[in-house]
């Protein structure tokens, strides 16, 4: 799949579509995306206010601990300037490539047998940037579940952009059955007063929150092994009381997460600290099942 300006599904043979056409076409599109859906179990969002916040960690952190527990798991990546699942997951320097009918995209298989989609994937140069407006990064995102083999699923994980702006709102518009949204924060108040608006986007598309995760909650010493807060603590636990949604968990941050994450290493992994695992998988215990 590549969407370059000749192959767009609006524009296949390098003719710009009528209105019409290009509304027939969304309507497959929009069938095919069902479809597709219907095979997956569980499709899961992990959106936050801001960047910088570790929400893809967390994303990939999910991913690892239940494809670790048996169940079948895509990861997809919809932040289409700036994809990082490829290189956390270890498969940043491979493509993915169409089946064997030619007509769908396999996504790349990672670590733990996770099925991985990402815009990281296609890019012939990983250092070119990817300069969309909205309506062409919208095309992306829904063609990465149309025209993606997934197969059958019990969970797709969805890491989601910093922000409100067009890749959330086209994965709350165009997939269906969305169990809801996992809204990361840290403890800063800077951080905590974007998470509130994660929280109330994610309300007025009438979608559930599942819950706040509070990333670098604490700081854990690789040498004696104590935790300190040098971000605070607590923040985010709080601000889900206030806003009434449910309070999944704090993760600490480590120095042996940055090293597994940079290495594609999961984070199920026994190198990395078990204050951390163990606050995943207390989160993935709250998931939907």
């Amino acid at each position: 799949m590549t969407m370059d300006n000749e192959q767009r599904p609006d524009n296949p043979q390098g003719q710009p579509a009528s209105a019409e056409e290009r509304q027939r076409q969304l309507e497959q599109q929009k069938q095919v995306i069902a479809e597709r859906s219907a095979a997956i179990k569980h499709k899961i969002g992990i959106i936050s206010g801001k960047g910088g916040v570790g929400k893809t960690t967390v994303a990939v952190g999910i991913a690892s601990v239940l494809a670790a527990q048996g169940n079948a798991v895509g990861l997809l990546d919809t932040d289409i300037t700036g994809p990082n699942v490829p290189l956390m997951m270890g498969i940043e320097r491979q493509k993915a490539r169409a089946d064997a009918s030619g007509k769908l995209i396999e996504p790349v298989v990672a670590s733990g047998n996770i099925k991985v989609m990402s815009m990281g994937m296609l890019a012939t140069d990983r250092d070119a940037p990817v300069i969309w407006r909205g309506p062409m990064r919208s095309m992306a995102i829904r063609q990465f579940v149309a025209d993606v083999n997934w197969g059958e699923l019990d969970y797709l994980i969805i890491d989601l952009p910093p922000g409100t702006g067009d890749e959330p709102l086209t994965v709350a518009q165009a997939i269906p059955g969305l169990d809801g949204m996992i809204v990361i924060s840290t403890p800063q108040q800077a951080s905590l007063e974007d998470c509130r608006k994660a929280i109330n986007f994610t309300r007025q598309l009438d979608l559930e929150v599942l819950g706040v995760v509070e990333n670098m909650s604490g700081f854990i010493c690789p040498h004696c092994g104590v935790e300190t807060p040098i971000f605070g603590t607590g923040g985010a636990e709080n601000m889900a009381k206030e806003m009434g949604v449910s309070f999944l968990g704090r993760l600490p941050v480590a120095p042996q997460v940055v090293t597994s994450t940079d290495q594609g290493i999961p984070l199920t992994d026994p190198g990395v600290p078990q204050a951390v695992r163990q606050a995943l998988a207390d989160i993935v215990a709250q998931l939907p099942q």
